[in-house]
């Protein structure tokens, strides 16, 4: 027999309407592969004439949050508008009249999570958030029902398609960050205001999701380490290739018996690993489980239809599943300062720096690191150039053993407050 359930969608932008095509396409489809007939039994869109162009029956277009969760035909409210204010408002609404919720917002789950899982609760209705992560790449549910017979150990993610696409134009093409941005900024990978993307905020609300879900802890996202792109110089892309590294915007964390070490930055990665591969607009979750080891998903991370994806998988998941699952942790803001976190990470470091060229220049920088603990396995210099004033300076680059980051940030410090040197940039190496 056949189970009918009805969605709500709310917003029918980017997201909203590939959801609307693929539930209205795949219908027939949906009913012969998984039991279910889904039928779209309520709209909810700011401009009336954008349903009216997707062929959305002018029937089914509510004029308020009200009148859709008073639907009775309603099931499931599928939540893409975006944005905290008026999406948590119209999901906790949603939750309190019974309704499972789907949602692609990943700020309002990355923020508010633990109050929208405990209206849920009492409720006894679902709430999915496949979407928020990582586009359609399947990642939240790898996690919940994949390899939850493993301690995840670490994972690793390239999970922002915007700045991925713009490091991997400055790295084919060797040309600046401002360029590329304006060329992703005109083909729609990036905002007109791409701080949220650039600056690894985006990035950041992901991570705690997921290193949340993997290790079984509530990550809140203030204690992410977070540094993005804007800094970064094709010098330093072409000084990483003749290493041997590629660089990338790496989303990562680490479960330890010292804690959870959670970070998002520009990172050196040696050419032989996986996510080197990663290119463009694509996203990629390298996870290692204690059982499994090595694994990775890799995919479209945003986009009408590759979201879309996601959005439904969720659907069909609340529609054949009647056992509710919920967070496996104490979700709630008291639970997060449970947590272990580590603040003071280690890491491999690549520094270039632009140095006085005279005798004993270098000596006294390699002094300068001894002195705060940090020892130097390589030391490169690749052409010259002149500085502010009339002595010339030469680019010098240097990689670290291991160290700790507040050690690394001494001798930063010291260096830069020397006459002999100043460090031009500064990049984490994963190895």
């Amino acid at each position: 027999m056949i189970k009918k359930v009805g969605v709500a969608i709310l917003g029918l932008g980017v997201v909203g309407g590939g959801t609307y095509k693929t539930l209205v396409e795949h219908r027939e489809y949906y009913k012969k592969t998984q039991g279910v007939d889904v039928s779209v039994e309520s709209v909810l869109v700011r401009t009336k004439q954008k349903a009216l162009d997707l062929g959305v029956d002018p029937a089914i277009i509510a004029n308020s949050i009200a009148e859709v969760i008073a639907n009775p035909a309603v099931d499931i409210v599928i939540e893409t508008i975006g944005g905290c204010e008026a999406a948590k408002e119209y999901i906790l609404a949603a939750l309190k009249e019974g309704k499972s919720v789907v949602t692609a917002n990943k700020e309002l789950i990355c923020k508010h999570w633990h109050e929208l899982e405990r209206t849920a609760k009492r409720n006894g209705c679902g709430l999915y958030f496949e979407a928020s992560c990582v586009g359609g790449v399947p990642i939240i549910r790898t996690l919940l029902d994949g390899v939850q017979s493993n301690y995840v150990q670490e994972m690793l993610g390239i999970i922002n398609g915007t700045t991925n696409y713009i490091l991997t134009r400055m790295s084919k093409d060797g040309a600046s960050y401002e360029t590329v941005l304006k060329d992703a900024q005109s083909l729609g990978y990036a905002e007109a205001d791409p701080t949220n993307d650039v600056e690894g905020f985006d990035a950041v609300y992901k991570l705690s999701i997921l290193s949340s879900l993997a290790f079984h802890q509530k990550i809140s996202y203030e204690h992410i380490f977070r540094e993005g792109i804007s800094k970064i110089d094709t010098k330093d892309i072409e000084f990483g290739k003749d290493m041997g590294y590629t660089l990338k915007l790496l989303a990562i964390a680490k479960n330890s018996e010292k804690g959870v070490e959670l970070r998002v930055h520009p990172t050196f990665i040696r050419n032989s690993h996986p996510l080197t591969g990663v290119n463009d607009a694509f996203n990629a979750v390298y996870l290692k489980g204690d059982a499994v080891d090595n694994i990775m998903l890799y995919g479209r991370g945003a986009g009408s239809l590759p979201t879309a994806s996601a959005v439904v998988s969720d659907v069909l998941y609340a529609a054949t599943h009647s056992e509710i699952k919920y967070a496996t942790f104490n979700n709630s803001v008291e639970g997060a300062e449970k947590v272990k976190y580590v603040s003071d990470f280690q890491s491999v470091y690549y520094v270039r720096l632009s140095v006085e060229d005279e005798v004993g220049s270098l000596a006294r920088i390699c002094g300068i690191f001894a002195n705060n603990g940090v020892s130097i396995v390589e030391v490169g210099q690749k052409g010259h150039y002149l500085g502010d004033g009339e002595k010339p300076r030469v680019p010098v680059y240097l990689i670290t053993n291991k160290t700790f980051e507040s050690k690394i940030n001494s001798a930063v410090k010291a260096i830069n407050e020397s006459n002999v040197a100043t460090v031009e940039a500064l990049i984490r190496i994963e190895e």
